[in-house]
């Protein structure tokens, strides 16, 4: 079975790595970008199963990113999960407005938005049925 792809887009190296980290040890595929514009170009390319989106980022919010892919035909229906520093009480209704499956704000529990990608990807459902 083909590997979940996930494409994480955060100005934070050091965030993009340690997630990239993470996801790999769980079995999926990464790819990245560090700005709006590469994002929507990454998304395109490589047609991502799951999409983790900063709000503060150069070159496009994460607001516009998600308002362009929403309004492709090639990546309209890949779910976006915001990763912000941003204040939860503000960000949070706008990014469920602006098409995100959820909102994390940051610092977060990566064990918790793990077990959500994992969850939402199927992920264990998969390695499970694949061993047995």
């Amino acid at each position: 079975m083909a590997k979940k792809r996930v494409l994480i887009v955060d100005d934070d190296e050091d965030l993009v790595r340690i997630l990239s980290v993470n996801l790999l040890a769980e079995g999926l595929e990464v790819s990245t970008a560090f700005d709006g514009m590469s994002a929507v170009m990454r998304a395109h390319k490589d047609q991502p199963d799951l999409i983790i989106l900063d709000i503060k980022m150069p070159a496009g919010d994460g607001f516009s990113v998600a308002e362009r892919l929403k309004s492709s035909t090639k990546t309209f229906a890949v779910p976006i999960i915001f990763l912000s520093a941003l204040p939860k009480e503000d960000m949070e209704e706008k990014a469920l407005k602006a098409g995100a499956l959820r909102y994390f704000a940051k610092p977060f529990d990566m064990g918790v938005l793990m077990n959500y990608i994992k969850n939402h990807l199927g992920v264990d459902r998969e390695r499970s049925a694949a061993s047995s």
